[in-house]
């Protein structure tokens, strides 16, 4: 039976974000607020955690995986950056954008994608996810919360709590969270690429 807390998306109680995190160490699956939608996640090395999130979502190894980061040195842990990347990344972090990059060899093979060994990285401006990776202090897989056969993710936690509390070992409440899908740019060949149009909207738009 999965715990429920609520916590504040502004003013985030410290002692829940602590206990989430404690969640998450343990080999634990949890629920949680992004600033694009609400997202199941879990740490890299259990390999467990990250088996039941790709079954409560039916993922395969096509499947773009996300790792949440609290700073770019985190994100260098993970993703190969150049210039090019470094400048955009830090001139658009924090916010709605999933950065694809070439993975390093601190991502578990199974997170990356199966051809391009990519892998995406997020930024994410929202008080309660942020509180999470600073006490977490590690990078944080995440996926949004969109079930089989959905388009889109869930958006009311009660919600959430009804349908995945037999799955999942936390649900986080921080209130309704509108989904819209992150804007995803994309670093193979160098140079940004917009692969998708999101939240973020196009940030080159008039760019020199």
């Amino acid at each position: 039976m999965a715990q429920f807390f609520s916590i504040h998306p502004q003013n985030p109680q410290m002692r829940l974000i602590r206990r989430a995190v404690d969640i998450i160490r343990a080999g634990g699956v949890i629920v949680y607020p992004t600033d694009s939608s609400y997202a199941i996640g879990c740490q890299l090395d259990s390999r467990t955690a990250l088996n039941r999130i790709s079954s409560i979502r039916q993922l395969n190894d096509k499947h773009n995986f996300t790792l949440l980061c609290k700073d770019l040195t985190q994100v260098s842990r993970v993703g190969r950056m150049d210039n090019e990347a470094f400048k955009v990344i830090k001139s658009l972090a924090p916010g709605p954008f999933t950065f694809v990059l070439k993975a390093t060899k601190e991502v578990p093979k199974q997170l990356q994608h199966a051809k391009r060994k990519t892998i995406g990285v997020r930024l994410p401006d929202h008080r309660v996810t942020e509180g999470l990776l600073n006490e977490f202090k590690e990078p944080l897989f995440s996926s949004t919360l969109i079930l089989p056969g959905e388009q889109a993710s869930l958006v009311d936690p009660y919600e959430i709590r009804e349908r995945l509390e037999k799955e999942v070992d936390l649900v986080i409440d921080s209130g309704i969270v509108d989904y819209t899908p992150t804007t995803i740019i994309a670093f193979s060949d160098g140079k940004p690429d917009i692969i998708r149009e999101g939240k973020g909207g196009n940030p080159f738009l008039g760019a020199a």
